[in-house]
């Protein structure tokens, strides 16, 4: 380190440098070519750029060709052009300082290297600082908690000097407290870091030959719940737009910064991508409310119908939601009855012939007489009720005429049973009637004429039953 610059950076370790000049790329940075870089504004010269590695080595086996390179401008010069000597895919950042302090011009964002030349550097060969430097605890810097930085001060060349470089935001000179030597640790300093939690931050190390001869390493500022010694004018990774105009900060060059100066950081492919998830956002967006709207219609648009099991169509309806013709109720309409009764006094059935002495009903009057077994007390057949006192009705509905079984009556006269006919070949069932009683006269019969009129009913009760036997066998 010039020692001219040395009391400059001390007396302003933490200042936001409000820079009124920048710089840019002038040219695209390349493998082993020339890059030139360029002062914007008016600062105070001179100026010198500091490129600091940044990132794992592109190279097979680890291989690390980089050197932090310190350039300086010549006199009061606004311009520089030097040999970039970092491989392709590599990454760097670019810090500007003036006499006012450092990187009181800005610091750029992370640089990518596309390629270029060859021969510049020995890709199997890994470069060593003149000096290497550590920190307690190790490869770990915690937000206002004390760390200590130290290293062996047999290497070094004068007092080190380091600094604390925000890639894309502030560079500032980190202040030295009292030294002190440790067994295992060497001779250092500690040091309470004012850069707040997740910020990437890249310790510098410097002697007396020059800024970045003890190389640098890199942080992420971790929480250690203590924001004390934070204000607002510590050290930020997002102060602004980015110093160094316009570079590739992607391998395949698609990525470009443009900043310093006021300018703005552009990336192009976070924009095309930006754009491309945009649209295709939007399509899917579309998709969901179209999808949407169209389930909504159609649910409107369906009338819950009965389920049709006998047909596979739906259009048999009469499509106001009622079921087809044939789902229509039908009143059941009784059926006439098959065989027409006859009821009269003894209750004859409805097949007998008229005998006289009987009283009929109309047949109109539908009900159904009923046969019952011997009874217990004559060991005479005759009518009973049914079980139920509701007469039983005929359901069936075939046009068959009804069957009709041979039926014995037997009329009884006041002499007693008349001589019962000969069985036919199938036995007739036998219904037996209570007498008539028609020889009963209300006027007492003359003396005289009892005998004849004794015969003469006998007669025509005998007659009678004789016509109502021969009318069942018939």
């Amino acid at each position: 380190m010039a020692p001219r610059l040395r009391p400059l950076l001390a007396a302003v370790p933490y200042a936001a440098l409000a820079a009124a000049y920048s710089f840019n790329f002038k040219n695209t940075p390349r493998q082993c070519q020339n890059l030139e870089i360029g002062i914007t504004g008016s600062g105070k010269p001179p100026y010198s750029v500091l490129i600091i590695p940044f990132g794992p080595t592109p190279l097979p086996n680890s291989i690390e060709a980089r050197r932090i390179t310190d350039v300086s401008f010549n006199g009061t010069e606004s311009s520089v052009s030097f040999q970039l000597k970092f491989p392709e895919n590599s990454q760097f950042v670019a810090v500007v300082s003036d006499s006012t302090g450092f990187g009181s011009g800005g610091t750029s964002a992370v640089v990518t290297v596309l390629s270029g030349d060859d021969g510049c550097f020995d890709p199997n060969t890994t470069v060593q600082p003149p000096f290497l430097f550590h920190t307690t605890p190790d490869h770990l810097l915690v937000t206002c908690t004390s760390s200590r930085i130290w290293w062996d001060n047999s290497t070094v060349q004068g007092i080190p000097q380091f600094q604390g470089v925000i890639p894309g935001g502030q560079s500032f000179l980190i202040p030295e407290g009292p030294l002190s030597d440790i067994v295992g640790q060497g001779t250092g300093f500690s040091w309470s870091p004012p850069v707040r939690v997740g910020t990437v931050l890249l310790l510098v190390g410097g002697d007396d030959r020059g800024l970045g001869t003890g190389g640098s390493n890199t942080y992420t500022m971790q929480d250690g719940n203590d924001y004390s010694c934070l204000n607002t004018t510590s050290p930020s990774s997002t102060p602004g737009s980015p110093a160094g105009g316009s570079y590739p900060t992607s391998t395949d060059g698609s990525g470009v910064n443009i900043g310093g100066g006021g300018g703005s950081h552009v990336d192009v492919g976070a924009i095309v991508g930006g754009v491309i998830g945009g649209v295709v956002g939007a399509i899917a967006l579309a998709l969901v409310i179209l999808f949407a709207v169209r389930r909504q219609r159609l649910k409107q648009g369906t009338k819950e119908r009965p389920v049709d099991l006998l047909q596979d169509h739906d259009n048999d309806g009469p499509g106001d939601g009622r079921p087809p013709e044939y789902y229509q109720p039908e009143p059941f309409v009784l059926p006439d009855p098959t065989v027409a009764s006859t009821t009269f006094e003894g209750s004859v059935a409805g097949t007998a012939p008229y005998a006289p002495g009987l009283g009929t009903r109309a047949s109109t009057d539908h009900r159904q007489s009923y046969l019952s077994t011997s009874t217990s007390e004559t060991g005479l057949t005759g009518l009973r009720p049914p079980a139920s006192s509701a007469p039983s009705t005929s359901t069936r509905k075939s046009p068959m005429p009804p069957t009709f079984r041979p039926v014995n009556i037997i009329q009884h006269d006041d002499a007693g049973p008349s001589e019962p006919p000969p069985p036919p070949d199938d036995e007739p069932e036998t219904i037996e009637l209570p007498p008539a009683y028609t020889n009963i006269r209300r006027d007492a019969p003359r003396p005289s004429q009892e005998g004849e009129q004794g015969e003469g009913a006998a007669g025509s009760s005998g007659a009678t039953t004789q016509a109502v036997t021969a009318a069942a066998q018939a």
